[in-house]
């Protein structure tokens, strides 16, 4: 045992020093998230408002005026959005947790029927066997309705506590309008003061990171707006109660690895044909799979290899990082796995973690040089 030690203490020590700096930027990020949430929410802001900005400033138009155009644009589009999809959402989602128990009372009934139905024609099934699988059933009913109930009201609760969001957005719009007029001194400034050292970083960063989220995020957005539209209009066609709701639950679904749209089909599925709703669990079967085809499909030609990281393991550093760092946790994640990644692409991890001697027989490779 002291031999393994001895062996693999200096690569232990070096694996346990990563560990310890992704988690401490984590801890930071988050701490900065809490106290300075209208900040990011600029950046992001910004990042709408430039462009139509920059676009109005070259046709000759001052740039405060042109900024001020811009966000105005942004704020009412914005505005209208949320306040609309709001008040959809707060509806439908109380209406369809307060029917739940009506839901899963009719689950509960027609399974006793149909058991004893079943029991009566067949003669299979003893007294106690039917009885026990009514315990099974009305345990296993009502354990996912109140799950589901605890869901809805508590996405229904967030929508409808707007105000700190309210607050936060506001303050991010006016930073976003300043850090609009006073960019070209902001990256001036960058330029001429910024260290060497951490302008390759930026740059590493810029390259390996930041181009391959932003490819991600936009071709994840059109795939969750296909996925969304294709679902709304269908269930439209169908007349489905509380279609935006169920729609916009799909989509949200849809972007997680290795879940995806069959996490509120397929249950819905299942319940249709238990309570004999047939022909509408049949329509959902073929839509559902018409979603998946399509999303098989068109996902290779739209989003490719831009991540580079397996849907598992992006999937389980979210949650890890959600439990511990909470909803900042989930923004950083992604780039610090991207960023992993590309720290091993480029073997820098072969000259920072010394490997135990006699265990690989090829010397590693040394890194690139930053660009």
């Amino acid at each position: 045992m002291l031999s393994f030690y001895r062996k693999y203490w200096r690569t232990a020590f070096d694996i346990a020093l990563i560990v310890l700096t992704v988690y401490l930027i984590l801890f930071a990020f988050s701490y900065l998230y809490r106290i300075a949430t209208p900040i990011f929410l600029s950046f992001i802001i910004f990042m709408f408002i430039e462009p139509p900005a920059k676009w109005m400033n070259r046709l000759g138009m001052r740039k405060s005026i042109a900024s001020g155009i811009s966000v105005l644009l942004f704020t009412m589009v914005i505005v209208g959005a949320f306040v609309g999809a709001g008040y959809i959402m707060t509806t439908q989602i109380t209406g369809l947790a307060e029917k739940l128990p009506h839901y899963q009372q009719i689950l509960t009934e027609q399974f006793q029927k149909n058991s004893l139905f079943i029991s009566q024609k067949l003669k299979l099934l003893p007294d106690d066997v039917v009885n026990k699988a009514y315990e099974v059933v009305g345990y296993i009913t009502n354990w996912g309705q109140q799950i589901a109930t605890a869901f809805l009201l508590s996405l229904g609760g967030y929508l409808k506590s707007f105000s700190t969001f309210i607050f936060n957005f506001a303050i991010g719009i006016i930073l976003a309008y300043f850090l609009s007029l006073e960019i070209k001194d902001w990256k001036q400034t960058a330029a001429e003061k910024t260290p060497k050292t951490f302008k390759k970083a930026f740059f590493f960063l810029k390259d390996n990171v930041f181009s391959g989220i932003g490819a991600y995020l936009k071709a994840q957005g059109k795939l969750i707006s296909i996925t969304f539209c294709v679902i709304f209009v269908s269930l439209l066609l169908l007349r489905v109660d509380n279609a935006f709701t169920v729609s916009l639950l799909s989509a949200v679904f849809d972007v997680l690895p290795l879940l995806g749209v069959g996490t509120v089909f397929i249950p819905w599925i299942i319940y249709l044909f238990i309570v004999g709703h047939t022909s509408l669990a049949i329509w959902l079967t073929i839509l559902f799979l018409a979603v998946v085809l399509t999303r098989q499909i068109l996902e290779p030609k739209i989003t490719g290899d831009t991540l580079g990281v397996s849907a598992f393991t992006m999937l389980a550093f979210m949650i890890v990082s959600l439990s511990l760092f909470g909803v900042a946790g989930v923004i950083l994640s992604p780039i610090l796995m991207i960023l992993i990644k590309a720290l091993y692409d480029q073997r820098y991890f072969h000259r920072w973690i010394r490997p135990p001697k006699g265990e690989f027989d090829q010397k590693p490779e040394p890194p690139q040089p930053l660009s």
